[in-house]
């Protein structure tokens, strides 16, 4: 299969065009329904992917529009997805800081609590990646997308990626397994409950967050202004050790 063979990863791209017309930012909080391998838009195929397998299984590859390496999502992710204009161009690495922080709050909201940044943009609890992100920009829009893990098929991460080329330091040449993660505990439904308690926690991010609020790094975990960090947990018990969602 060649490479421009794949077709583009198009779940949100409604969501680009509304905001595109009428420059109002969205935020959409969706649970797969079926498995797809997503490569990055400067992603090879043939490097990345375990090309046999995801034929053998015919199991769609597409290409998204932001950068970094290929990942398998499937039924037990969660996407959150923004969109949003009136941004000055350039600024990646403070957008991706500040989209982080925020998602990161939510996930306070909701129940989640000890997931810091890592790497670039990557969520993870401890050691292990609990989630991953992409950012693209043109000159009059953003658009911003974070698959969390929640009960993630690492049986098709090790069956369709190879070791990615390129990797965040605190990743440590670890496999799969040994780097990936969960949010939640394996239980039936966890993905979609949590898709559907972060809906209401997170309130659109404006410009004016991405481009004054102040970011301060540390070596355990992100922390941004106190107003992307208020609001009460919506309908969740939590006990060491233990997030349940009602």
């Amino acid at each position: 299969m060649a490479d421009s063979a794949f077709p583009p990863y198009a779940y949100d791209d409604d969501l680009i065009r509304a905001t595109r017309r009428d420059d109002r930012t969205r935020v959409r909080v969706y649970r797969m329904t079926n498995t797809v391998v997503v490569l990055g838009s400067g992603s090879r195929a043939e490097v990345e992917l375990q090309l046999e397998s995801c034929h053998a299984d015919h199991v769609p590859i597409l290409r998204r529009r932001g950068g970094g390496c290929a990942v398998v999502l499937d039924p037990g992710n969660v996407i959150v997805s923004v969109v949003m204009t009136g941004l000055p161009f350039g600024h990646h690495r403070r957008h991706f800081d500040v989209l982080t922080s925020w998602l990161i709050a939510g996930l306070e909201r909701i129940g989640f609590s000890g997931v810091s940044q890592a790497g670039i943009c990557d969520l993870a609890l401890g050691e292990r990646k609990v989630g991953g992100a992409c950012l693209h920009r043109s000159r009059d829009l953003l658009y911003y997308s974070t698959s969390l893990l929640i009960d993630p098929d690492l049986e098709k991460v090790t069956r369709y990626l190879r070791h990615p080329p390129r990797e965040p330091g605190y990743r440590r040449g670890r496999s799969h397994r040994g780097f990936m993660g969960s949010l939640g505990p394996a239980v039936a439904g966890m993905a979609g409950r949590v898709a559907t308690h972060l809906r209401h926690a997170l309130q659109p991010p404006t410009p004016e967050d991405l481009s004054e609020v102040r970011v301060h790094r540390r070596p355990e975990k992100l922390v941004v202004a106190d107003h992307l960090s208020t609001g009460a947990k919506l309908g969740v018990t939590v006990a060491p050790g233990r997030v349940e969602l009602r």
